[in-house]
């Protein structure tokens, strides 16, 4: 084997379980140097165990590990940084009211002599940021960065400690499209330079955008490894899936009706007294889903809960299906629902789900007193359960068990169970926080069309989602906030760059 054909990384035979849970199954990976290198699958497919696995956090049932041609034991992570090995994490590990260069160098001082510990790293940190054009300032305060500058700062963490191979962990979900571009850049960067880069990511434009080679885990298997110029979307989401997948939302043009909700003069504040909704107005009408996008963070969550009952807002009225409403004033979901407005929230776990109650008992949360579930101070049990085991036929929810804990669904059939919940009790408007978060890809195409279906039955649909492909695929007008603004309005036919100028708060005329 001569030194170029040499890969960075192979894994042979990784087996890893989790009590009857067979996570990892005989897997085999090579990853050639200087490469971007794709890891692609849905929930549950094993792939953050397998990484896990080669930054240290999990120990391998049995099977072998080469870096650089070599046998090694991965013990942790310390482990895994001696051998060149470093792992940007999809919640970022830093601290906040550190600096840059206290960050950095946390953890890999140098010595007692912090200042002159300070001063190496402020001089490493700059040629680092010079190589790979990741330019930051080393005294800035994390906390006060912008998301897509932390990212920076940590894969710069990760090269101040001599990582040659870089594993990152869906690094684009909380970018905008712009800091998406860069980063890619800076991936390319890494590889030109001989770096070997692992991108984890559910997202496979970026796979076919940035990759060298892709590997598909199904199940926890290893189901291929191809060049990424030789395949497609379609054939990367059928081995993901195990079947054909449609990638593109089907719809016919919008046909709006009446206004069914109506928001004016909104400004809600946090929990910490900051105002992070400030002065909104939009209008939904039947037949029509309008899109709101933005980087998480920009107020979209503090929206949904002013209308949809959850948070009290300081300022704001709201018009929904001929109620109106002040905002301000004491309301809560249980009298919106009431108004005919359904709420599938952006966690499901926090707010949609109690995920030790059983399916049926989480199929009725929030309408557990109507009349068809409740017979005077009792629950109607029979009706209930008779009534779950109908939606999951109706929704395909799996597996169809209705007194089967919440907590042992997955991503994407817990949220069937909420969107069932909320789309099964006709609403006029429906307002759905991020609805594929987590979610399958087969999954996500079946939650597509339910969102497509309740629109075309005449219902106001609002959308928020952080995931911009989504956005574009489903809206057919798009709204996009910026620090708690709406700072433009597009039709479905607004281009990426343009939605992104606005989403990283570019005014409206530049934008144009």
């Amino acid at each position: 084997m001569t030194e170029q054909s040499v890969p960075a990384i192979e894994l042979s035979g990784i087996n890893k379980s989790f009590g009857p849970v067979h996570a990892n199954k005989d897997i085999n990976l090579r990853v050639g140097k200087g490469s971007i290198h794709g890891i692609v699958g849905e929930n549950g497919a094993g792939k953050s165990t397998l990484m896990s696995i080669l930054y240290g956090f999990y120990h391998a049932d049995s099977g072998e590990i080469h870096v650089d041609g070599k046998s090694v034991h991965i013990t942790d992570s310390k482990r895994a940084i001696e051998l060149g090995i470093g792992m940007v994490h999809q919640h970022f590990m830093l601290v906040d009211p550190f600096t840059v260069v206290e960050n950095v160098m946390l953890g890999a001082e140098g010595g007692a002599m912090l200042n002159k510990g300070i001063d190496q790293a402020r001089t490493e940190l700059k040629r680092l940021a010079d190589e790979y054009d990741m330019k930051v300032d080393p005294d800035a305060v994390v906390g006060e960065l912008s998301v897509g500058l932390q990212q920076r700062v940590e894969i710069l963490k990760a090269l101040y400690r001599g990582a040659d191979i870089l594993i990152l962990d869906e690094p684009t979900g909380v970018l905008t499209p712009a800091e998406a571009d860069h980063l890619f850049r800076i991936l390319r960067v890494l590889r030109d330079q001989g770096k070997t880069v692992l991108l984890i990511t559910h997202k496979l434009r970026e796979i076919m955008d940035v990759t060298d080679a892709v590997s598909v885990m199904r199940r926890g298997e290893m189901v291929s490894s191809l060049k990424t110029a030789d395949t497609s979307m379609a054939e990367l989401a059928e081995l993901m899936v195990g079947r054909s997948v449609l990638l593109e939302v089907d719809k016919k043009p919008a046909e709006p009706g009446e206004v069914l909700l109506r928001v004016e003069n909104l400004n809600v504040k946090d929990e910490r007294g900051v105002m992070r909704v400030k002065d909104v107005n939009f209008e939904v009408r039947a037949g029509e889903i309008l899109g709101i996008a933005g980087v998480s963070g920009n107020g979209q969550s503090e929206l949904l809960e002013a209308i949809s009952g959850i948070r009290r807002a300081q300022t704001g009225t709201m018009d929904l299906a001929g109620d109106h409403v002040d905002l301000s004033h004491s309301h809560n979901a249980g009298q919106m629902r009431q108004m005919g407005m359904s709420h599938v929230p952006e966690d499901r776990h926090r707010m949609g789900l109690v995920t030790s109650f059983a399916e049926y008992e989480n199929s009725i949360l929030g309408y557990h007193r109507e009349p068809e579930y409740s017979k005077g101070w009792f629950l109607d049990l029979k009706a209930i359960r008779s009534e779950a085991e109908h939606r999951i036929q109706k929704y395909d929810i799996r597996p169809p068990n209705p007194d089967l804990k919440a907590a042992k669904f997955s991503g994407g059939n817990q949220q069937k169970i909420v969107l069932a919940r909320e789309i099964e009790r006709d609403p006029d408007v429906l307002l759905v926080g991020q609805p594929t978060r987590g979610v399958d890809i087969g999954a996500i195409e079946y939650i597509h069309k339910r969102i497509i279906e309740m629109r075309d039955a005449g219902k106001a649909v609002l959308l928020v989602s952080v995931e911009l492909d989504e956005i574009r695929s489903l809206s057919d007008r798009i709204i996009v906030m910026f620090d708690g603004q709406v700072v433009g309005e597009r039709g479905a036919d607004a281009s990426e760059g343009e939605l992104g100028l606005l989403m990283a708060g570019v005014n409206e005329e530049h934008a144009a």
